[in-house]
């Protein structure tokens, strides 16, 4: 069976979209489309007017870089980088000046609410700490679509509904388009659309 099959979908710039199903309905695989991670075995992709099915590999690195923040539920952050060091790596991999990416990483642990831990190694922070971290490193390179896999799967409800206020604020602000994986109907309350997954296909919209 495929992993996402004979879905149609189309995502408005700007819009809160959530994705919710079972486990193993195709939902991380969805959005590892969308963000050119995994590469459709058959089937039409596009980013705007971008064919993202008919891109090779440097391409398909090309677009996450400039045009993709991701949030992943387990973080993938570098435990050997600051959190600062970590925000600002996706700016240096663009190419900006190691002093800009540091100004803006600052900036954005501040607006995440995790300034003062900017020094600070992974190990010293808690779950939601290093989901804030993970989540200012998405949007420091200001993407066009922030995807957002399972964000809060493994905060307590106090740190889950802080990051949920986090993201709809600064959708609210920078209006990129959000993409958001859960398996919480709660959390899924707080986009503006909600598309269900169930082995593979769209069920609903």
């Amino acid at each position: 069976m495929a992993a996402v099959d004979g879905v149609t979908l189309h995502i408005a710039a700007g819009e809160f979209c959530a994705i919710t199903g079972p486990s193993g309905c195709g939902k991380s695989t969805l959005l590892h489309l969308f963000g050119a991670l995994d590469h459709p075995d058959s089937g039409r992709l596009f980013a705007g007017d971008l064919p993202l099915h008919e891109l090779d590999e440097t391409a398909r690195t090309r677009y996450r870089r400039h045009s993709v923040g991701i949030v992943f539920q387990f973080f993938h952050l570098m435990p050997t980088l600051s959190v600062g060091e970590n925000v600002a790596l996706p700016l240096i991999l663009q190419g900006v000046k190691p002093h800009e990416a540091s100004r803006r990483a600052e900036h954005w642990l501040e607006r995440t609410g995790i300034g003062h831990r900017r020094d600070h190694l992974l190990h010293q922070l808690s779950g939601g700490e290093m989901q804030r971290a993970a989540i200012a490193r998405a949007l420091a390179p200001e993407p066009r679509l922030l995807l957002a896999d399972e964000p809060t799967g493994n905060l307590d409800s106090a740190n889950e509904e802080q990051i949920l206020e986090l993201l709809t604020d600064l959708h609210r602000e920078r209006a990129p388009t959000l993409l958001l994986v859960t398996h919480s109907q709660r959390v899924a309350a707080r986009a503006g659309r909600h598309v269900r997954l169930r082995d593979g296909r769209l069920v609903d919209e």
